[in-house]
């Protein structure tokens, strides 16, 4: 005996439990002789006809030198229950076992197999053959020793490493075992197991189905993950074995969590897996405790969306595993065997409460876990700072509850067994009320024979059935953990497995909702346009890499690059000619340029028609007639200049941007510079003495105004003789990463360099003029003109202020031409406007609506303006201190009125009373 033990167990752990049970067996000590010691394990007994046993692990496992833990509420009390909840529907049922009460001896695990051998031992006692015939009453006769009850058959446990276990002992004695939960493949070894069956499918199964969900999704690269233990190892070795034998499938790591990891240990199984990377499929069959550290440190590595888990039954759809890891888990795909909510279960266990459930003796302890709070015990001291439990709480109602997914499976196998007696009574036991002789005791292998042979529907509607090794057929549910598009985040059922796949792809999503399936791939083929990249010292992968941007497919291995005039085929197999575009003037671009261009064209030809009209009037001559026609003309150039923009390309045209680009703002800044310093020299000259400046008349001006101008015409016309203007075709500027969208632009040969060249004098005549009227901003508001071209020079500045950014910041963009030519039409139209519109039109809208006061106005001499100036400097000299602070204000006030479009109202009713020089 004790060799055929030792050959079947490995571990030393098993190994020591073994002979620890060897000796209690030798010795004649069992669980019997322990209980007269005082040291009898907690187990509930129910009393029956036919007594079964039952294994669960209603509590976790304990630390180092403490057998067990924590309570486990549903694993071990919701199973727990659920085998007295079957018990209690077959000994009510006429039909099922008539006349004979099934009874139990339910004991707990503690989840950790060596415990769970020693319990064991309460199964098989009656079955050890004692010597007591030297044993003798005081009074000489023989003693009378109450027969131990006789376990037929045992339901559990739940892990396979207990199963495993414990299977080992039961098949000493021949007592058959029927499991809800183990599923490691091992115990499908009839030779070894012959008395285990199970009515989950084995993990055998669970690999199949997990193998073909992975080719579904068209993985060929996976990486494996198990905690150590039977069931994770099995579970690995299984899928390893069936992915060799299918073909088509690289294992790229395969990695074992150590039953007592160290800290650490959890992020260096991540560094090892991104080793290969490129297998973000991850097939894992761990434990939940195993399966919440690796995501937590897969979170903790920053890979949130980056492995794809597929996880086996022990994951299945269970919450703890993944809470408050809910972003990486997402997409993850489960498997589970088939089940259903049992709702008589929940009925049954949700009227559960401490006054009519006293069979269970661990149902307090479940209470105290359940509801937060204390019990008062006889012997345990009351917890100070946790509420007293009052036994009016009620399930579901005051906590949380959820059906536990094996639920099912513990009933199924306790009407297994109660089917299987049911068929033996009626063999042996024909007619017969309760149990016959025959079935005292019940022969274990004449009922594994009956069990075998069972077939009905479960609980949940499926049947119940096993094959010869014990084993339930493969029936699984497939689920994926989403977290978008779903009104409550969660698992949705995808697909069923029963001996083949049924797999709704198109209901799958991945991290960020996204529908497209991941790759996971190792040789796959390339598709069109993509050379094989061989991975070295990796004989059966190799990468598939795009010929990407501009290369073409020149062979297999190659890619190459198309000439710089062509872009490459959609298939990448050869190079085509890149089309060829302009600035349509259909295009968005261009039709809110030429919109703002033709509206300035309007209303400067409005202005300069009325100056005309009314070219004696006092208002006109006062604003300086000569140099007003000169600015309106500038302005009508700089609106003009969007269409020479926007037109085709071809060297007139090239010819006119170049001339007339800077020349209409220099046109107008040249005159509105002539103008400020006019002004600024005369008052300047007045602090000093009353003789007047030179070059202040209507011809002076003039000739100041067209030598300005000059300067840009010469720089203009020397450009025309270093480089004569021409068209090129662009084929960098709208190059972008996907050559479908590459265009060869139809352009003018002006770089970005020589446009801003172009317009650059014209800037400096701009920021000259802006300091005239910045020192300018003392003159008296009864003297004309100084403070309109102020303002309009302040916003001038900040319309091209923000030019700048907008033209240089869009110098990579794949639309460079026509975002830099709307800007900069836009642009110079928006600074026209200004002028137009602060100079010009409060002006027109006196003539037009009110030429009452167009009417000449009392003349001053030179010595009236040489007071005005002195006063003004006094008054300025007693606000020194906030002179800087004013200065920023008004242009920060003009800002905010040019964008509010309120201005135009303050220029009206300040040019009301203003006086005319």
């Amino acid at each position: 005996m004790a060799t055929e033990l030792h050959s079947s167990l490995v571990s030393p752990p098993e190994y020591q439990a073994w002979v620890r049970l060897l000796w209690l067996l030798l010795v004649g000590v069992g669980p019997g002789s322990r209980a007269q010691q005082g040291t009898q394990p907690q187990s509930i007994k129910i009393e029956g006809d036919i007594t079964l046993g039952g294994l669960f692990p209603v509590h976790s496992r304990g630390p180092a030198g403490v057998p067990c833990g924590e309570v486990k509420k549903e694993k071990g009390i919701h199973r727990l229950e659920a085998m007295m909840y079957a018990l209690d529907q077959i000994n009510s049922d006429p039909d099922l076992l008539p006349n004979i009460t099934l009874g139990a001896r339910i004991l707990d695990t503690c989840s950790r197999d060596t415990y769970a051998l020693e319990q064991s031992l309460t199964f098989v006692q009656a079955l050890i053959q004692k010597d007591n015939s030297d044993v003798r009453c005081s009074n000489g006769e023989p003693p009378i020793i109450p027969k131990p009850e006789r376990v037929v058959g045992v339901i559990g446990a739940s892990g396979s490493s207990v199963s495993i276990m414990v299977a080992n002992v039961l098949r000493l004695f021949a007592i058959p075992q029927i499991s809800y939960a183990s599923t490691a493949p091992e115990l499908s070894d009839n030779s070894r197991y012959e008395f285990f069956s199970r009515v989950v499918p084995p993990d055998s199964y669970q690999a199949q189905a997990m193998l073909d969900i992975v080719k579904a999704m068209g993985w060929n690269y996976v990486s494996t993950l198990a905690s150590e233990g039977n069931y994770g190892e099995s579970g690995v070795d299984a899928f390893q074995q069936i992915s060799r034998e299918a073909g088509g499938l690289c294992i790229a790591q395969s990695i074992k969590i150590p039953r007592e990891p160290k800290p650490g240990e959890f992020d260096k199984i991540i560094k090892r897996l991104m080793e290969t990377s490129n297998a973000r499929g991850v097939i894992i069959f761990a434990n939940e405790d195993d399966i919440k550290r690796v995501l937590q440190a897969a979170k903790k590595s920053n890979l949130t969306g980056h492995f794809l888990f597929v996880g086996s039954d022990s994951w299945g759809a269970k919450i703890s595993p993944i809470q408050d890891q809910e972003d990486v888990a997402e997409g993850a795909v489960t498997i589970l065997p088939k089940r259903a909510s049992i709702d008589g279960f929940d009925q049954y266990f949700t009227s559960r409460s401490l006054e009519n459930n006293r069979r269970n003796i661990w149902f307090a302890e479940f209470w105290e876990d359940d509801f937060k709070c204390k019990l008062t015990r006889p012997g345990i001291k009351y917890e100070l700072g946790r509420r007293k439990c009052t036994g009016d709480e009620r399930i579901s109602r005051d906590s949380q509850y959820e059906q536990e997914g094996k639920v099912q499976f513990v009933i199924d196998a306790v009407y297994a067994m109660a089917h299987a007696l049911h068929s033996m009574h009626t063999d042996l036991c024909p007619g017969s009320m309760g149990v016959c002789d025959k079935m005292d005791p019940v022969e274990g292998r004449m009922l594994l024979q009956y069990i075998h042979g069972v077939n009905f529907n479960g609980s949940a509607g499926t049947g119940v059935m096993f094959n010869e090794n014990g084993d339930a057929p493969g029936r699984y549910d497939i689920f994926q953990y989403q977290m978008s598009n779903i009104s409550n985040p969660g698992y949705r059922n995808i697909g069923q497995w029963t001996n083949h796949l049924r797999l709704n792809l198109e209901e799958m999503q991945w991290s960020g909702g996204d529908r497209k399936i991941p790759e996971s791939v190792c040789s796959f083929p390339c598709e069109s346009g993509e050379r094989k990249k061989m991975v070295k010292g990796v004989p059966c992968c190799w990468h598939c890499e795009l010929c990407d941007g501009y290369q073409y497919l020149l062979d297999e291995f190659t890619c190459d690059m198309c000439p710089y005039d062509m872009r490459p085929l959609k298939n990448r197999t050869g190079c085509r000619p890149t089309p060829i575009i302009k600035l349509e003037w259909s295009s968005p671009w261009a039709i809110i340029p030429v919109f703002l261009a033709i509206l300035g064209i309007l209303a400067t030809t409005g202005v300069i028609a009325t100056f005309i009209r009314f070219n004696d009037t006092p208002i006109v001559r006062a604003s300086g007639r000569e140099l007003s026609y000169v600015l309106l003309t500038g302005i009508f150039l700089i609106y003009l200049i969007t269409f020479l923009m926007i037109a085709e390309p071809s060297v007139a045209v090239c010819a006119f941007r170049r001339l007339f680009l800077g020349l209409g703002m220099c046109i107008s800044y040249s005159a509105m510079l002539t103008k400020t310093n006019r002004i600024y020299r005369i008052f300047e000259q007045g602090k000093k003495s009353v003789t007047p400046p030179k070059f202040i008349s209507p011809t002076s001006q003039l000739i100041i105004t067209f030598i300005l101008i000059s300067v840009q015409l010469l720089g203009v016309f020397i450009w025309f003789g270093v480089m004569p203007p021409h068209t090129i075709i662009d084929y960098e500027e709208q190059k972008p990463p996907n050559p479908e969208f590459a265009r060869g632009v139809l352009k003018c040969d002006m770089s970005d360099l020589s446009l801003i060249l172009c317009l650059s004098y014209s800037l400096v005549l701009m920021i000259t003029c802006t300091v005239y009227a910045i020192k300018s901003r003392g003159v008296p508001e009864t003297f004309n003109e100084a403070k309109p071209i102020g303002f309009t020079m302040y916003t001038t500045c900040i319309v091209w202020l923000a030019f700048v950014p907008i033209f240089f910041g869009t110098a990579q963009s794949t639309e460079k031409m026509f975002i830099q030519t709307t800007t900069l039409t836009v642009s110079m139209s928006l600074s026209a406007t200004v002028s137009l519109g602060m100079l010009y039109i409060p002006k027109v809208y006196v003539i037009i609506f009110h030429p009452e006061q167009n009417v000449q106005k009392r003349k001053r001499s030179f010595k009236a303006v040489v007071q005005a100036a002195t006063v003004s400097t006094r008054l300025s000299q007693k606000s020194s201190d906030k002179q800087n602070g004013e200065s920023k204000i008004e242009c920060v006030c003009v800002f905010f009125f040019f964008l509010k479009v309120t201005y135009v109202g303050f220029v009206f009713s300040s040019h009301r009373k203003e006086r005319l020089f």
